[in-house]
């Protein structure tokens, strides 16, 4: 399994679910994490509650917000001298029938999904190439890759994210750096209560899900160990 100790990582979406999960884990193996997130009160209850001697740095993100991903990982570049990986996590979801869902419901899911993991991933992807090396990490999902129907914008972002990660996998080779998505199933987070619902009960949905949740922190190992 990778040394992760030492090694500086920046999360997008990392104050709850996989990405908090991801943190922890990171933390306790000595790396110095950056955990940035929208959400600022999730944000300060994560960092009051670190184990002393985890080294976890906690920044507020807008990952739709293009300058303000881009001034994040050139200040993390010029405080630490490198970043070794990013992981591309922020993400959103709505639930409904697809001729109940607005376009403007399109466009939200499509600037956290899509846009910010392109945000996250093209100013990294500089920086990496200019070291010789660096590891994007960008989760995108098993609705990536099947159908999954009443999600559709969730589905159709997930799936460029595959493309946009494969792809960049390919130009990272001969530069060091290297590309990696990943497609969870279904995952005992907060997606489900945080997922807008369109005419569909949220517990009824919930309910209705024939797969045994994983945990996020069991997650969290599975996807390190592939990284």
């Amino acid at each position: 399994m990778t040394d992760f100790n030492g090694k500086t990582v920046v999360i997008t979406g990392g104050a709850d679910g996989i990405g908090k999960a991801l943190a922890i884990n990171l933390m306790a193996q000595g790396a110095r994490v950056v955990v940035t997130d929208i959400d600022q009160a999730k944000l300060s209850d994560f960092s009051t509650s670190i184990q002393t001697g985890w080294d976890g740095t906690f920044e507020l993100l807008d990952v739709t917000d293009q300058s303000a991903v881009q001034r994040l990982i050139e200040d993390v570049k010029e405080e630490f001298g490198n970043i070794d990986y990013m992981f591309n996590n922020a993400g959103i979801a709505v639930t409904g029938d697809s001729r109940d869902i607005s376009m403007e419901q399109w466009r939200k899911v499509t600037e956290v999904n899509q846009w910010g993991v392109i945000y996250g991933a093209m100013a990294t992807f500089k920086i990496m190439a200019a070291q010789g090396s660096g590891h994007i990490v960008n989760i995108a999902s098993l609705a990536g890759l099947i159908p999954f129907p009443t999600n559709l914008p969730y589905s159709a972002t997930k799936s460029a994210v595959v493309g946009l990660s494969m792809s960049l996998r390919a130009e990272g080779h001969d530069l060091g750096v290297k590309v990696s998505v990943v497609c969870p199933g279904f995952i005992r987070s907060n997606i489900f209560e945080a997922t807008e619902m369109i005419n569909v009960p949220r517990e009824k949905m919930v309910s209705n899900i024939a797969f045994k949740l994983v945990e996020t922190d069991v997650a969290a190992e599975k996807i390190l160990k592939g990284v």
